[in-house]
Parts: C-alpha cells; sequence; structure tokens
C-alpha cells in the first residue's frame, strides 16, 4: 500500500488519543451492584445490554395509561463537585431534577437512564456518580436500567465531567395532575427544599467569586464549610409527592370533585412564582405570602455577599421552597401534618383566587405565564420572615 504523505511511522491507538475502554470496563464492574440495587421484578436484564429493557405488563391493568417522561441535568453545580473532588451526592441532584417533574403530574416514575460526559474516566468517580444516582433512585422508587459513560478527550478536560439523565413514568388517564383541577379557594402548601438544589449555580459561583471566598471556608451561619453546604443534595420529593396525592385524591367525572390535591409545581429554574404559574389555569392568581417562612441561611448569605436584588434572588434560586402542592382548603392542615409524620417540613403559603382586574398586573411581584405556558398568575406578598 502507497504511504500517505503525511503519514508517519508512529503507531496511534485509541488509548493514546485519550481513549481508555479498559477503564469504561472497570467503572461498569465497581457500580454494577448499586444499579442492581435498583432493579424490581419489571427489569428484563441486566447491566451492559445494548437498551434496557422494562416489563409493562402491568399497564394492562391501567383503564387508560398516560406515560410521561423527563430529562434534564445538574448544571454548574458539578463544578462544586469537581473541585471538592466529591461525587457521590450529584446523583441525587440528577434524579430529583429529572423524576420530581414527572411526579407534578401524578405520574409514578417507572425507570431512568444516565449519560456522563468526561474528558477521563476514572473508574472509581464514575462508579461514585453512578452509586448517588441508584441511590436516589432506591428513594424515589425508580429502576435504573440504563446509562452511559462517554469519554470526550479535547473536548472536556481530564477531570471535566457532565451528568443527564431521562425518566418514564406512567399515571392513570382520569388521575392526572394539572390546571384543570385548580379552583378559586385552593390553598397553595410549600414543602422545603434542602439548601439550593440545582439551580442557580451560575450565579451562586458568581458571587462567591466576586467575593473571593474559598470552598473550605468555614462560614458560622451555616455551621459548616461553604463547600459542604453548596454540595448538599437536591431533596428528592417524588415518594412524598405519589404518597400525599394517593391519600387526598380527588375524584368525580369532573376531576374537580372531592376534597383533595389538585396539582404540584416542582420549583426549579425561574423560581417559584414562575414555576407556581405553569400549573395555574388562566383567570386564576396564587397570593404567596412571603412571611410564612424564613429564608435559610445559604439564600441570605448570596443576597448580602452579592448583594443580590430581590427580584434577581426570586426569578433564579428556589429560596427555601422545593415542591409547591395546591389542595382543597378542606384537606390543607391535613395535608401539611401528612407530609411532617413523614419527615418533611411544610406549611401553608397562600390562596389561589380569580384574578383581580383592578389590581396591578405588572411589576417584579407578579407573574403571569412562564416557560411557554399561558396560564395563570401569582403575586407575591409582604416580607419574609426574620
Amino acid at each position: 500500500m502507497a504511504q500517505h504523505p503525511s503519514s508517519t511511522n508512529r503507531t496511534v491507538t485509541y488509548a493514546s488519543a485519550g481513549v481508555d475502554v479498559e477503564a469504561g470496563d472497570r467503572a461498569v464492574e465497581l457500580m454494577k451492584s448499586a444499579v442492581k440495587a435498583t432493579h424490581t421484578p419489571n427489569v428484563i436484564g441486566g447491566v451492559g445490554g445494548f437498551a434496557g429493557l422494562f416489563d409493562v405488563s402491568e399497564l394492562t391493568g391501567y383503564r387508560k395509561p398516560y406515560l410521561a417522561t423527563s430529562t434534564d441535568g445538574v448544571g454548574t453545580k458539578v463544578a462544586i463537585a469537581q473541585t471538592l473532588d466529591v461525587h457521590d451526592t450529584i446523583g441525587f441532584d440528577l434524579v430529583g431534577m429529572v423524576v420530581d417533574d414527572i411526579v407534578v403530574v401524578g405520574a409514578k416514575p417507572l425507570f431512568m437512564t444516565d449519560y456522563i460526559a468526561t474528558g477521563r474516566v476514572v473508574p472509581e468517580r464514575i462508579a461514585d456518580i453512578v452509586r448517588g444516582i441508584a441511590a436516589a433512585c432506591e428513594q424515589a422508587g425508580t429502576a435504573l436500567v440504563g446509562g452511559e459513560t462517554a469519554e470526550h478527550p479535547g473536548l472536556l478536560r481530564p477531570d471535566e465531567y457532565d451528568v443527564a439523565g431521562a425518566a418514564t413514568g406512567v399515571v392513570e388517564a382520569d388521575e392526572l395532575l394539572g390546571p384543570d383541577r385548580v379552583r378559586a379557594g385552593d390553598v397553595v402548601i410549600g414543602m422545603a427544599s434542602s439548601g439550593l438544589h440545582s439551580n442557580g449555580y451560575s450565579l451562586v459561583r458568581k458571587v462567591i467569586n466576586v467575593a473571593g471566598w474559598s470552598l473550605d471556608r468555614q462560614v458560622s451561619e451555616l455551621g459548616r464549610t461553604l463547600g459542604e453546604e453548596l454540595l448538599e443534595p437536591t431533596r428528592v420529593y417524588a415518594a412524598d409527592v405519589l404518597d400525599l396525592a394517593a391519600a387526598f385524591p380527588v375524584n368525580g367525572p369532573d376531576r374537580t370533585t372531592g376534597h383533595g390535591v389538585r396539582g404540584f409545581s416542582h420549583v426549579t429554574g425561574g423560581g417559584l412564582a414562575a414555576n407556581l404559574a405553569r400549573v395555574l389555569p388562566a383567570g386564576l392568581e396564587a397570593t404567596v405570602d412571603r412571611s410564612t417562612w424564613e429564608l435559610p441561611a445559604v439564600f441570605q448569605l448570596i443576597s448580602q455577599l452579592g448583594n443580590v436584588p430581590l427580584p434577581d434572588l426570586e426569578r433564579t434560586l428556589n429560596l427555601g421552597v422545593g415542591m409547591v402542592a395546591i389542595v382543597d382548603p378542606a384537606v390543607a392542615e391535613d395535608a401539611v401534618a401528612h407530609l411532617a409524620a413523614r419527615g418533611l417540613s411544610a406549611w401553608v403559603m397562600g390562596t389561589v383566587a380569580e384574578i383581580d382586574p383592578a389590581a396591578e398586573h405588572d411589576g417584579p411581584d407578579w407573574v403571569q405565564g412562564a416557560k411557554g405556558v399561558d396560564g395563570g398568575a401569582v403575586r407575591m406578598v409582604s416580607a419574609y420572615a426574620g
């Protein structure tokens, strides 16, 4: 064979290009037991197949099953994990971002897959990430049926990685939760977040950088280092949300008869008001009273350290509320008590009413529609407690 003019006698291999296939295989071996722990009898086969298989024959018992799906990532919170070299918690952030979107409509998350892209496969690091994903899936009652680890030398630095995932769930058609259930007079219940969760880290990291603070700085208001606080895992609400919906169902052919849960809102990117507005029908407005809760210390710290305006905080961070339930007023107090019995702090934070045409409908305290949804509105009132 004629030699190409640009060729050399040097041997080029996949490994010399920066991809270590054997390291990928070792990572799979290290994570297999954690992944298998999430498997139910519905999972067909084991780890390593081309496709994850899930037996859905149980859906034949549904009157009219709807499949629900969601996909997400963790965002720039991975930069904190990489700096601290702590990788076994970021999986909770990924699972929370994905499955808690699914349960908002009342769907049970059946199975999940993950994707990890990295500049260099370090088996122990990849295994730590997947162990976290698997542990969170167990907590959510979701099978982790497969995933992919991709080594991208030259695109990502050796110790950089990003994670993403997708999940599928199912809900009975006449048990679907959403805006069409919500009525004037309903009550808004807030559920406490575990901290920053996985949104707004570009703002948070900018504030810390401008202030010149290091992640190992001990912060008295937080009772631990700054890095430990920023890496606090996202609370996974799936099991609590589904349990609440089952305990307080709304029945009847019009799906509004009865005294139960009308809907949920997962407070992620965009903040509380924007995400709550997405699950309200046009013509209705939720009034949320800030004085019903005190901003957790980490949010106060970011606000003060960066002199961040309140409107910017509220449309970027969850400010202590990670999930919201909208319920019939007759069950509001019982719903709060039910969540408390499960170890989840919750409180009545507002009510739903018809939009008053005479009221002011602009400014940072009023939001209507969000993320392409032309729905209801949310009005924030009062000042935060404390």
